[in-house]
């Protein structure tokens, strides 16, 4: 058998790639969290329907993983964050999730999520050369 590596964008290739290891940790993970997955996604509207922020977020077995959380910029500092990170957090209860999960880089969000109860639990320096990546959880 002859194998290379390419470099591609191929939709079944990544799917193969994603479904193995998912069957691989299926083999681990306690019967009653195989298949919780689902995407949970929040929008702020304003009254033309226009979307002005919101979260991109999932379940992953026993945890909430906010992928993204985005407001307009003339929005930020208004109290709507907030009100979407506790809407998603009630989410999350309802889900009967154990802890939410998120990262930040240093000139984005990193007050705002410890202003809001969550904890780093780990950093990567030099991001960007000159910024710090964050890595937060909020137990529920």
């Amino acid at each position: 058998m002859e194998l290379h590596i390419c470099n591609e964008v191929n939709k079944e290739a990544k799917e193969y790639i994603d479904d193995e290891l998912y069957k691989f940790n299926l083999k681990y993970f306690p019967k009653d969290l195989v298949g919780r997955y689902e995407e949970i996604n929040l929008f702020l509207k304003d009254e033309n329907d226009n979307v002005r922020g919101g979260i991109l977020s999932a379940v992953n077995w026993n945890w909430l993983e906010i992928y993204t959380l985005i407001l307009d910029e003339d929005l930020r500092h208004s109290g709507y964050g907030t009100k979407l990170l506790l809407e998603i957090e009630k989410i999350a209860l309802d889900k009967k999730c154990d802890f939410i999960k998120v990262d930040t880089l240093s000139f984005q969000a990193l007050d705002f999520y410890k202003k809001n109860g969550y904890q780093v639990y780990g950093s990567i320096d030099n991001v960007g050369r000159e910024f710090e990546h964050y890595y937060l959880k909020k137990d529920l």
